[in-house]
Parts: structure tokens; C-alpha cells; sequence
């Protein structure tokens, strides 16, 4: 809600959804993030029919492999280990259901870029907590970002939501914000 604030939309009411997160099998990882960003917002635009209904996920992955939130600090780390010193790409699936019930979707894709992390640097990381509840097990704006030399993309994305695609998308089908 406060990236959508940045871009000033505000959405009447923010509702949790339940849509089971995993891979299917074979699944690449931008095919995933769209598939659960569609889920979601079909998944609550049931409830408000008629009205503009935004659902997104954000898929961080590693070649083919889909780096999820971090069960606890073993697999935090191991994500961790994994991008360090590598590029890996950020998906942000986004999906809105204009009040004609039509869906419209787009996946936005972000190249980041981690420095060789040394034990030192995972182990405070760790310590501090911010890993918990992020995909890839980092939050980059966060203490993360000193671990990050470059991005090729929106940084909003890499934070959670393409702002200046989700904002063209709402805009694009007339929503107002009203």
C-alpha cells in the first residue's frame, strides 16, 4: 500500500488472499509470478464486482530456480550464498480486473546484481532480520542495498511493485483513483 501511495493511488481496501504459492512443475519463473498475480486479483475481484481490483507477486529466481521466502535462516542463507556475487532476476507480476470483469496483466522483469558476500557480511544479515518474509531472502531497500552494485530495471519492482507499470496499467483502463 505505501508503494502505490508513492504514485499517488490508494486503494479503497487491501484484502489477503489465499492462493497457494508453489511452482507447478516445469513452471519458469515469469510465468509464475503472472499466474499468481492473476490468482490473486481473480481470487478477490469475486467479492467487488464492478470495481478495479489490483492483485501482483514479485518472483525473485536464480537462473530457473524460484528463490521463495525464506522458510528460516538455514535455507536464508543458503539463498544468500546462492546470489552472492551473481546476477538474478526480479518478477513482478501484476494484474488488474477492470469493472468490466476483464483482466489485463504484465510482468515486469528487473536484473540485479549482488557483490561476493563473505560470511561476515550473511551472518549480520542474518542477525538482523530483514531477510524474514522476502522473496530471495533480502529486501533491498533495506541493509541489503549495500550488497547491491547495480540493477538493470525498476527498482520498485526489486521493493515489491512496478509502480510506473502498474500506475500506466490503472490509468490505461480509466481508473481515476475516485
Amino acid at each position: 500500500m505505501e508503494l502505490l501511495a508513492q504514485v499517488g493511488l490508494v486503494p479503497a481496501e487491501v484484502t489477503a488472499t489465499d492462493v497457494d504459492e508453489a511452482p507447478g512443475r516445469q513452471e519458469l519463473p515469469a510465468a509464475l509470478c503472472q499466474r499468481l498475480a492473476s490468482a490473486k486479483a481473480g481470487h478477490v475481484a469475486k467479492n467487488f464486482p464492478g470495481d478495479f481490483v489490483l492483485g501482483a507477486d514479485t518472483v525473485v529466481a536464480c537462473g530457473r530456480r524460484v528463490l521463495a521466502k525464506a522458510a528460516d535462516e538455514t535455507e536464508a542463507r543458503a539463498f544468500l550464498k546462492l546470489l552472492s556475487g551473481r546476477r538474478h532476476r526480479v518478477y513482478g507480476g501484476v494484474c488488474v480486473i477492470g469493472p468490466d470483469g476483464v483482466a489485463h496483466s504484465k510482468c515486469v522483469m528487473t536484473a540485479v546484481i549482488f557483490k561476493r558476500l563473505s560470511n561476515q557480511d550473511i551472518d549480520a544479515y542474518l542477525k538482523g532480520g530483514e531477510w524474514r518474509d522476502k522473496a530471495g531472502a533480502y529486501a533491498i531497500q533495506g541493509t541489503a542495498a549495500a550488497f547491491i552494485p547495480k540493477i538493470i530495471g525498476s527498482y520498485s519492482n526489486v521493493v515489491g511493485l512496478p509502480l510506473a507499470e502498474t500506475a500506466a496499467l490503472l490509468h490505461g483502463l480509466g481508473y481515476t483513483g475516485e
